[in-house]
């Protein structure tokens, strides 16, 4: 495992410097998913919830999430995001989250996209718990990350 960045030599937590970092267009994407009964994935893409369109504010607040990420993650740079996009989808027993987000930047928006999948899951959850309490949150994960000194990834998908 390489050495933490976030710890300095006396070990304590520390805000990376990437005052010297090659400014590169990045790109990240994440996804998770909300798992639910049948009869509440058809009451969320009904439009008839009682808090109204759950797909358009979940995205809405996966958007925003990504914009406050540095106010929630304690090291996290502020970022100049150039784009967001959140996608949700119903699927075989929930609901699809996922998250792009890019900048020109020094540091990486991985961060940001798991920040916009989280909020938006949350946000499904918070506004279907009234017909069920058993949905659950599962696999939130980056999916790829482009740009910067490590260079590309990508998930290896079984």
């Amino acid at each position: 495992m390489s050495k933490l960045t976030h710890i300095d030599e006396q070990g304590r937590a520390r805000m990376v410097d990437v005052s010297d970092k090659e400014v590169t267009a990045r790109e990240a994407v994440a996804e998770g998913f909300v798992s639910m009964a049948p009869a509440t994935l058809a009451l969320a893409t009904s439009g008839a919830a009682k808090k109204g369109d759950v797909r358009a504010v979940a995205e809405i607040a996966g958007v925003m999430a990504a914009k406050k990420t540095s106010e929630l993650i304690p090291l996290c740079h502020p970022l100049a995001i150039s784009k967001v996009e959140v996608a949700i989808e119903p699927a075989e027993g929930g609901m699809a989250v996922t998250a792009r987000v890019k900048t020109t930047g020094q540091t990486g928006v991985e961060m940001e996209a798991l920040t916009a999948v989280s909020v938006a899951c949350l946000t499904i959850y918070d506004m279907l718990k009234a017909a069920d309490k058993a949905m659950t949150i599962e696999a939130v994960r980056l999916i790829s990350k482009t740009g910067g000194k490590s260079g590309d990834w990508r998930r290896e998908i079984a």
